[in-house]
């Protein structure tokens, strides 16, 4: 097939090389991609977020499947002018989307569907956010209504932070204040045609910037995958995995179908396990967040361990034959990304600085590179924003793909450059 991928970051490179390691001829294309990207892949100079450019870019070039990696994509409609056009596309309309765009309207859905998540209270003023920050109390959770790339959630013990973030955020719509569920926890994607549902394997991703879980909130340091550790509580993985599907992420998608606005595409739930049990069969899952589109950095783990081929998951979300299609599979093998961000990420990040070491990167035994924000300088490899690089490896275990992801990282330089250095550690011994 010839496939437009639509997005610049780490996410949509690990869609390419995931579709370019199926071996199957296919003419893959991103728009506007980036440096790396630019590598493997040609690149259309193409807004991502403008309907009819897309459309007539699918049809002028026959497209057989548009991806859309991003969420801004998404809530400006491109998935629906491109369904308008009878165009292949993976990825929800505008009103699916607002799934992630709004938090308000995620809230209803769920209340609606009867799905598990945490009590939450919608902001407009700033009065209305003290009275409800004073009702959950300390923790305090506020989050930005609408879309804020990964930096609109603040969690502090400090009033008046929780209230600064809340007056930060008004200023351009509503934030919604929630109780604070401590506990791990889990991404997991689900594959959607607007009725079947497919789920892919969990991952867990790194939030904060600093190790120990330390300083402000980022779209994602690192991630692994799968969860051994669920085990203990779940029995199994996939025990797990069905809980959520037929509890979340089915009843979400039917909800949806049934209020007109078929979800087709990638439901991402963000879960926490609380220790909180309602009853002898509780497990405490509960849901903190929908996106609908990959996640990032977990794609760049999940990813590399499927096992069937992306692009016919895709293309069946796409064209209404998921159930058609088995389950996806998953190879055994331990993933783990450790992201290499800007200095000063992420409040200002210094960018435009020259990039080193990447083919010595590349050279470790199953250690790979998804670059997120890279461009080009005459010869060289500069950066162009806050997470440039994700550095990918597998291995036979954890501390097998660990030791290969801080190998690969150590190649690499770049002036003033940030990382973590406990991405898997609790898995790896």
């Amino acid at each position: 097939m010839k496939i437009l991928v639509l997005g610049s970051g780490a996410r949509e490179h690990a869609i390419i090389l995931s579709l370019l390691s199926e071996d199957a001829g296919h003419e893959v294309l991103a728009a506007p991609g980036n440096a790396g990207i630019g590598q493997v892949v040609d690149t259309v100079d193409l807004d991502p977020n403008d309907p009819v450019a897309v459309a007539n870019y699918a049809i002028a070039h026959a497209v057989a499947l548009v991806v859309i990696g991003p969420e801004a994509p998404l809530v400006a409609g491109v998935a629906d002018e491109l369904r308008e056009q009878g165009i292949p596309v993976f990825g929800p309309g505008r009103a699916a989307a607002e799934l992630e765009g709004s938090k308000t309207f995620a809230k209803r859905v769920m209340d609606v569907a009867g799905v598990p998540t945490g009590r939450a209270r919608r902001a407009g003023t700033l009065a209305e956010a003290e009275t409800a920050l004073d009702l959950f109390g300390a923790p305090y959770v506020v989050k930005a209504d609408g879309l804020a790339a990964g930096k609109g959630v603040l969690v502090t013990t400090d009033r008046e932070a929780a209230l600064e973030h809340a007056r930060t955020y008004l200023d351009h719509g509503s934030v919604l204040v929630e109780e604070f569920l401590d506990g791990q926890e889990v991404s997991l994607f689900f594959v959607s045609d607007g009725h079947t549902v497919v789920p892919l394997s969990p991952a867990q991703d790194y939030k904060r910037l600093a190790d120990g879980d330390e300083g402000p909130n980022t779209g994602g340091m690192g991630a692994y995958s799968p969860l051994p550790w669920l085990d203990g509580t779940f029995g199994s993985e996939d025990a797990f995995v069905t809980e959520v599907l037929e509890t979340i992420a089915k009843p979400v998608v039917a909800q949806l179908a049934e209020e007109q606005t078929p979800f087709i595409g990638l439901l991402y739930a963000g879960l926490i396990l609380t220790s909180r049990r309602e009853g002898d069969d509780d497990r405490g899952i509960r849901v903190i967040e929908f996106n609908a589109r990959f996640g990032d950095p977990e794609t760049q783990v999940v990813l590399p361990r499927l096992e069937s081929p992306l692009s016919r998951l895709l293309y069946a979300a796409a064209t209404g034959t998921l159930a058609e299609n088995d389950r996806p599979t998953f190879a055994p093998a331990s993933a783990v990304t450790v992201v290499l961000a800007s200095e000063n990420y992420p409040a200002a990040p210094v960018t435009g600085r020259p990039i080193r070491g990447l083919a010595e990167a590349d050279a470790v035994p199953g250690a790979h590179i998804a670059h997120a924000a890279t461009g080009t300088r005459g010869d060289d490899l500069v950066s162009t924003g806050g997470r440039v690089l994700s550095v990918v490896a597998l291995g036979d275990d954890f501390a097998e793909a660990r030791a290969r992801a801080y190998e690969a990282l150590g190649h690499i330089s770049l002036e003033g450059a940030q990382h973590r250095t406990d991405i898997a550690a609790r898995v790896a011994s």
